[in-house]
């Protein structure tokens, strides 16, 4: 019997195999790519231990691709073969139980078992980084913010990893809408560890969700040695700093940050920031044909098989601004294929009907200028697109692309609510300002397109 850092009972692991394990969660809270070799480490020298083949296959099956995760599977089970589950402790046993509905593609199951044991066990940190992670990945805001939070009290200031508690804990309140708390922990996060990535992400969200991109910018300037290099987490973190210079309307400091960074992008959560940077462009009228490009023909053997819808959506937008069509509807065929065979508990499957499918076809139409039907695939199912995973930002995509779809077919009533909306919400983004210009204009009212447009450059020359 050994115990973790942070005082909870494992078998199976030797001294050797545990300090192994500790800085395996280290690195995995830090998003380094060091937590593979420690975890591998830990089960060189002690093959049976439980918790360290649980971290494995957490590491595998959260990467939201099929290959890693059949890798996951393969070892996972080889494990299981060779252990005496009856011999294991209550909590290694209800890990090894969330692995197993991980694997059936049962994500939310999976964490409601990891909430069952940080309600036992709050200072267990692999089953707060997991479900964290699943609660990222099935865009469920409240369990974002509520999963940590119901921890906290259980760890203390002076624990090595209570900032990295507290990154989490932001970014959920962000994701949750309260920004003013958000940025409150996630500074306090960053000023324990300043390597928080994920705390710097936070803070990074929130001043995206209340426009503040002048400040976002200078914040991620600050500290850029902390958050630009040696984690598997600083291209998605370069995404957000292009964000803010599109906000800005600074396209050519953006297409730096996708050529320097994003463009080199090769595991699907690379390639999906590099599309969805690409696709605003685009829908602002930006031609980057070569870029697309390379990033459509990075992609099939990524989504060759249906893992995650939204990696999906990602694909199409490729295809689709790389001008493959043909492409595209070979993604969207294989999907349907895939919902209509029977695969009970696979959240990928809801996710893909009830969200990725429609986005991908509406993806489709506009590429083929078809906004009419862009409109009528994505209006109805704008307030569910979190079903499917990602961050307010991410699928800001989504919303963009119905807005636009909506202003060039001329459905201005539809435009009329989307902009309005957008503006009430978010009244210090120049984009949506931008946005209620180009709609004003269409309808004729040049003096409140004026007004708008004055209203945009404002929010800029002040940011």
């Amino acid at each position: 019997m050994s115990t973790d850092e942070h005082g909870l009972a494992m078998t199976g692991a030797s001294a050797a195999a545990t300090r192994h394990y500790d800085r395996a969660i280290d690195e995995l809270l830090h998003f380094r790519s060091e937590v593979d070799a420690e975890t591998d480490a830990a089960l060189a020298d002690s093959p049976g231990f439980p918790m360290a083949n649980v971290l494995a296959a957490y590491l595998g099956l959260l990467t939201t691709e099929a290959a890693e995760a059949r890798t996951a599977r393969d070892r996972f089970d080889a494990f299981r073969r060779q252990a005496d589950e009856s011999s294991l402790l209550p909590r290694e046993r209800a890990h090894v139980a969330a692995v197993r509905t991980l694997l059936d593609g049962d994500l939310p199951a999976c964490g409601a078992l990891l909430a069952e044991i940080t309600t036992a066990h709050p200072r267990d940190a692999v089953a707060l980084a997991a479900g964290h992670q699943l609660d990222f990945f099935t865009g469920d805001a409240r369990a974002l913010r509520d999963r940590v939070g119901g921890a906290l009290t259980a760890w203390h200031e002076d624990d090595p990893h209570f900032g990295h508690l507290l990154g989490m804990y932001a970014f959920g309140l962000e994701e949750a809408g309260h920004y003013d708390r958000s940025e409150e922990v996630g500074l306090r996060a960053v000023e324990l560890n300043r390597r928080d990535v994920w705390g710097i992400h936070a803070v990074v969200h929130t001043y995206e969700m209340q426009g503040r991109f002048g400040e976002g910018v200078r914040y991620l300037d600050a500290r850029l040695d902390d958050w630009s290099t040696g984690t598997f987490f600083n291209v998605h973190t370069w995404w957000h700093y292009a964000l803010y210079a599109l906000e800005a309307g600074d396209v050519e400091r953006a297409l730096a940050v996708h050529d320097a960074v994003l463009g080199g992008g090769r595991t699907s959560m690379e390639l999906l920031d590099a599309a969805a940077l690409l696709w605003r462009l685009l829908l602002e009228g930006s031609d980057q044909h070569e870029r697309w490009q390379a990033l459509a023909d990075a992609w099939p053997p990524l989504v060759a098989e249906p893992f995650y819808a939204f990696n999906d959506m990602h694909a199409v937008m490729s295809y689709v601004g790389a001008g493959r069509i043909g492409e595209a509807e070979t993604l969207i065929a294989s999907r349907e294929a895939y919902t209509l065979e029977s695969r009970p508990g696979v959240a990928n499957v809801a996710m893909t009907l009830r969200v990725g499918l429609p986005v991908c076809r509406a993806l489709v139409a506009y590429g083929r200028g078809d906004f009419g039907t862009a409109v009528d695939l994505l209006y109805p199912i704008r307030h569910r697109v979190n079903e499917f995973g990602g961050s307010h930002a991410q699928r800001d995509a989504v919303q963009k692309t119905l807005l636009e779809a909506a202003l060039r077919g001329g459905r201005h009533e539809v435009a009329r609510v989307l902009v309005s909306e957008r503006v009430s919400v978010r009244p210090c983004s120049p984009f949506n300002w931008l946005k209620h210009a180009a709609l004003a204009d269409r309808l004729g009212d040049h003096a409140t397109a004026a007004t708008a447009r004055q209203k945009a450059t404002t929010l800029i020359a002040t940011a």
